[in-house]
């Protein structure tokens, strides 16, 4: 198993004229420190408009920087929306990200959240999904060809060179970002690597592994000529600290994290500039549910973590991403925790990578019959509740229908309603 972390650099309000600076300047000292440590990767968002959850929508900015004061950390693109980027533009970025860093780009892509993040770029939810899918094969051929056209629905244009081509060759490793869970089954069928939440339980994790496998060496369907990359890698909520207490203690940063992805996907945004998410989120921190996020995660002594990653090591989850720059968790906590993870719990997994990889290239070498699990009933991530659900398109225009014919029902009631107050005179103000 290989470790990353993972920044979405939040920033709860208040925020002070220093804060952003603070934050991305914090980050860096982190990642540096990560890379001193022998983790594995450093993954970075990118998100649009979506203030205190994330202040990330420069990540190939920032991943420079981080470039310049690394020197074997992999840098991970975790991802970059293609529905607001012209591919072009993806693949001169991210070639010269490589180039700077000398070849340890990972690169992550996706469909963006939603329409606060769409809509500003002319991007529309219900085609994110197409144009992810035509942006991929628009993208890929970049980085190879030396000269390459696109004619699409979506994206058009003339051939040219795209400069400059990535140091490695042909390209950095593909993943898309599976933020509903069937995605990994589609993932491993495109041969990207797959990366989501921690699941619910080790079981959804062995089934969810299993139909990812299945679909890459079985159901095989790449959108362009690119390497397969057959990985998993789950981001987790994560505090490394003494006692199991203090850990939960000062991990209450990813209980903000849950409540801002929650309340994002449910209301949008309100006026720009005018929200306070910190404030909305005090009432919710205190709730049995705010609990139960607590200890879906990564969170606890060097034991308990230890006890819950062999569950997910067992079934051949390839990269555990941990998440604990969230809310107001401190840069000294962050860094303590990091430490003491890299010392007490990294060295016995690392110490067994290499019976993964072999595991691995049997399975692709089809040398292991896989027994395909069924992942009914293992549909949700470990933090989801019944108000921190990520739904799927179908699911979502379920949602939506029920919101309208419910919305219909209620402006029925409030014309009848009216209706009667202009004959009875018990309307507002009588």
């Amino acid at each position: 198993m290989r470790f990353g972390i993972f920044y979405e650099h939040q920033l709860p309000r208040p925020w002070s004229a220093r804060s952003e600076y603070q934050v991305l300047q914090n980050s860096l000292a982190q990642i540096e420190l990560a890379d001193r440590l022998g983790y594995d990767y450093a993954w970075v968002v990118e998100h649009h408009f979506l203030e205190e959850y994330s202040h990330s929508s420069a990540p190939e900015v920032f991943l420079g920087a981080a470039s310049q004061r690394t020197q074997r950390i992999r840098l991970g693109h975790g991802i970059i929306q293609l529905p607001t980027n012209h591919p072009i533009r993806v693949a001169e970025r991210v070639a010269t990200l490589d180039l700077l860093s000398g070849g340890r780009v990972e690169l992550g892509l996706g469909e963006g959240q939603g329409p606060v993040e769409l809509h500003p770029f002319g991007a529309r939810v219900r085609e994110k999904r197409d144009v992810w899918e035509e942006s991929v094969r628009a993208l890929v051929p970049a980085f190879t060809r030396e000269t390459w056209e696109w004619h699409g629905k979506y994206f058009d244009f003339p051939a040219r060179n795209v400069i400059p081509k990535p140091y490695q060759k042909p390209h950095p490793p593909l993943w898309v970002a599976c933020s509903n869970i069937t995605t990994i089954g589609n993932a491993g069928q495109w041969g990207m690597g797959a990366l989501g939440f921690q699941f619910v339980s080790p079981e959804a994790a062995r089934a969810w592994v299993t139909r990812y496998y299945t679909n890459l060496t079985r159901h095989q369907a790449k959108l362009a000529d690119y390497p397969v990359n057959p990985n998993i890698a789950m981001v987790s909520g994560f505090m490394c600290a003494d006692t199991d207490a203090e850990a939960e203690e000062k991990a209450a940063g990813w209980t903000f994290f849950v409540f801002c992805l929650s309340h994002y996907g449910r209301h949008g945004i309100p006026n720009p500039g005018q929200g306070n998410m910190w404030e909305l989120y005090q009432e919710w921190r205190h709730t049995e549910k705010a609990q139960e996020t607590l200890r879906s995660g990564l969170i606890g002594s060097p034991e308990t973590i230890r006890r819950r990653l062999r569950e997910f090591e067992a079934a051949h989850v390839d990269q555990v991403i941990l998440l604990n720059q969230a809310g107001r968790t401190t840069h000294e906590d962050i860094c303590q925790s990091l430490e003491l993870f890299a010392r007490e719990v990294m060295p016995e997994f690392r110490g067994r990578d290499a019976e993964q990889q072999r595991w691995k290239a049997d399975v692709l070498g089809d040398r292991v019959e896989l027994v395909d699990v069924e992942t009914e009933g293992h549909t949700r991530y470990a933090h989801q509740n019944e108000d921190i659900v990520r739904l799927t398109p179908d699911e979502l225009k379920r949602k939506m229908a029920e919101k309208e014919a419910t919305r219909g029902v209620e402006n029925a009631s409030r014309r009848a309603l009216g209706d009667r107050d202009r004959v009875t005179g018990h309307g507002d103000g009588q």
